[in-house]
């Protein structure tokens, strides 16, 4: 279907009335290729950069339509100061990325409705494939990408349907002929990819408001921090196991580890009043391996399977463990990396650690909790060591009403106190909190874990997902001749959320609740979990071979074709001797299928240029009959016979190219050999 016709299809009886003209056809097909650039970008910007930019296409739409003139300058010039005005009331600055992409894109906006001449055609085309590329400074996924192709292939059909001097193709073949002119260059692109030397870190300096706020497990913990994270499906992390998986209910993904509380929220002790700990680990089976590929999540947090044997490797930059064995990268963590790991899972951690290395985790906030001082009182006189005491709060969990629920009543400034004997309600994050705080309140050394538990196995890649509704808390306590333990309250109240995972506990559901799903049915739902299965491994191929291309990776790949010591100058050569290859192979089909030229064209050209020489060159309107004409009638340095000859040719080119097709003279028989007669004879007087 043509854009008249499809014009005719949205508003009846305008196909009917008259046919679109041709230049309104093609800036219509250009501005639903803008449309195509800019509507990603509507996500990220303000509402109101939204509705200036649909305005102005729509203006720009409506006056294509009615063949309006353009608005004038007088007019543009005051809403494209205001809007820039906006720009800086918005974003306090001109510079970065968020008011870089936004004036970009209301500069695109306006200057369709400026469009008068070719020129600004290509202002407008190559103002669209910079914005193209921006759209991934928010975005890589597999659907960007075919959308950012899909922007381009409608750019290439507009630009081509702009060069069209005479009838245009279809819009159909003219989209055919954009898809294959991207085809083409999508080779080279490949060679491009796979060997230009990467550097770390992305290949632009990115300015400071680069890096937006991200969701996901903070380095604090307080009533309710963890459970909000509970209906988010985002990916936290990927694991990839290279030995066998330990059981799922030892899927514990060390975070960040808590020890000072100001009576709500438990944050990571300072630096400053630790003492230096134990070094001691004692590995009680051996070391499981896997790989990990962590999203960004704007911290410095590193994950791996408690109890990991030594800090990863963040690309060429050691991470470190500190004293209380969680993880930290020398930097936030702005984009997706991917590190090796090795974790023992049953194992003694610090059994010698010293009184004082101790004493900092039994310390509380004075004036808090007074119930919970005493119930820890009288769970100590009952107890013969610390192991009863451990036992006898986890038995409390079990033999009260407690209930395991996303949605807890709100507490108080004696929240632990509210919880133990009041509401009795709550998530990971109460339970953890609660049972430290016991602890700590008869005088056992305990801490706060936070991190993530399970996970779910991809049957299709052999991945294990991470999300963040796996976000979770449990606790640590130090016993004698044992060091520090796990010990997770949830479990006494909800085993089912650490064997199997957090919807065996509490069902998703859908709109808004009005709908609980049962996963493990055999229903729709169930074969809706194994499509989103297929889907994210899709993506995390994705993820692994083109969005994780690393210097690492580009190294190890170029080591397996044989390469071991591949700098940046072998790679620069092969990218430029492998493209060069690439491109003579793309470019052979291409000569040899093109459309020769016409004999007879090439020789009648051939004796215009003669002529020309002499002081007679052809006039760009004038067609054989009357360029002879003019031969026999100008003064010429050419003898008689040579015009004659001249005038001869070309009265049988004529012939040859516009007579009728029924002619049977002995000229049209054997054409080529009479024209190629002709002009030898013509060249052969005028030496």
């Amino acid at each position: 279907m043509n854009l008249p016709d499809l014009a005719g299809f949205i508003f009846p009886g305008a196909g009917r009335r008259r046919p679109m003209s041709r230049d309104k056809a093609d800036t219509l097909l250009l501005l639903a290729a803008c449309a195509l650039v800019m509507t990603p970008h509507f996500v990220n910007l303000p509402w109101w950069v939204t509705s200036v930019c649909v305005a102005l296409l729509g203006w720009r739409s409506w006056i294509t339509f009615r063949g309006n003139r353009m608005p004038p300058r007088w007019l543009l010039l005051p809403i494209a100061l205001f809007a820039m005005i906006g720009v800086y009331a918005t974003y306090k600055t001109f510079l970065g990325r968020e008011s870089g992409v936004a004036m970009l894109v209301l500069l695109l906006a306006f200057k369709l409705l400026e469009m008068r001449a070719k020129r600004d055609l290509f202002v407008v085309v190559f103002l669209c494939h910079f914005l193209i590329l921006t759209n991934f400074f928010y975005s890589q996924t597999i659907f960007t990408a075919l959308l950012m192709i899909a922007a381009v292939i409608s750019l290439l059909t507009s630009q081509l349907s702009f060069q069209y001097t005479g009838a245009s193709p279809p819009l159909k073949q003219r989209v055919a002929l954009g898809a294959q002119i991207f085809a083409l260059a999508a080779p080279l692109t490949l060679v491009m990819f796979v060997l230009f030397p990467r550097i770390p870190g992305p290949l632009w300096g990115l300015p400071g408001d680069a890096q937006a706020a991200r969701s996901g497990l903070s380095d604090d913990m307080a009533p309710g921090s963890i459970s909000s994270l509970v209906l988010s499906g985002e990916i936290a992390f990927r694991v990839l196991f290279l030995d066998p998986a330990p059981p799922k209910s030892r899927w514990y993904w060390r975070g960040p580890v808590l020890g000072n509380f100001d009576g709500r929220t438990w944050t990571p002790l300072p630096a400053a009043a630790t003492v230096a700990a134990s070094r001691t680990i004692k590995p009680l089976s051996a070391p499981v391996r896997y790989q990990v590929t962590l999203e960004p999540n704007g911290r410095r947090s590193i994950f791996a399977l408690e109890l990991p044997q030594a800090a990863p490797l963040i690309g060429d930059t050691p991470s470190r463990i500190t004293a209380d064995h969680q993880i930290l990268a020398r930097q936030p963590v702005t984009q997706r990396i991917r590190y090796a790991a090795a974790s023992n899972v049953n194992f003694v951690l610090q059994p010698d650690e010293s009184p004082e290395a101790l004493r900092i985790w039994t310390q509380l906030p004075p004036g808090y909790n007074p119930g919970t001082h005493q119930l820890a009182a009288r769970l100590r006189r009952n107890s013969a060591n610390d192991t009863d005491m451990v036992n006898a709060v986890l038995q409390l969990f079990r033999d009260q009403e407690f209930s395991y629920t996303l949605s807890p009543p709100t507490l108080g400034r004696n929240a632990v106190d509210e919880f133990l004997f009041s509401t009795r309600a709550g998530f990971c994050e109460h339970y953890a909190g609660a049972f430290v705080f016991v602890m700590r309140a008869a005088g056992i050394p305990a801490r706060v874990v936070t991190g993530y538990q399970g996970g779910e196995l991809n049957t299709v890649d052999g991945y294990v997902t991470i999300r963040q509704s796996d976000a979770h808390a449990w606790a640590e306590v130090w016993l004698p001749r044992r060091g520090w333990v796990r010990v997770d309250p949830t479990a006494a109240i909800a085993p089912d959320r650490i064997e199997r995972n957090l919807s065996s506990i509490i069902p998703p559901t859908l709109l808004g609740g009005l709908v609980t799903m049962n996963a493990g049915d055999n229903s729709w739902f169930a074969r809706l979990q194994g499509a989103r299965q297929n889907w994210d491994a899709v993506n995390n191929t994705w993820n692994q071979w083109v969005l994780d291309y690393t210097p690492a990776r580009q190294k190890s790949f170029m080591q397996s074709l044989g390469f071991d010591d591949a700098d940046w100058s072998t790679l620069t050569a092969l990218m430029f001797g492998l493209g060069a290859v690439v491109t003579a192979l793309v470019a052979l089909p291409l000569i040899r299928n093109r459309q020769k030229p016409d004999p007879v064209d090439a020789l009648y050209f051939s004796l215009c240029r003669q002529l020309a020489q002499r002081g007679c060159a052809r006039e760009p309107y004038e067609g054989p009959r009357a360029y002879g004409i003019r031969l026999r009638e100008a003064a010429l340095p050419l003898s008689p016979r040579q015009i004659a000859a001249a005038a001869r040719f070309l009265e049988l080119y004529e012939s040859l190219r516009y007579g009728p097709p029924d002619a049977g003279d002995t000229a049209r028989k054997k054409p080529a050999a009479a024209v190629l007669k002709q002009l030898k004879t013509f060249l052969a007087q005028s030496r």
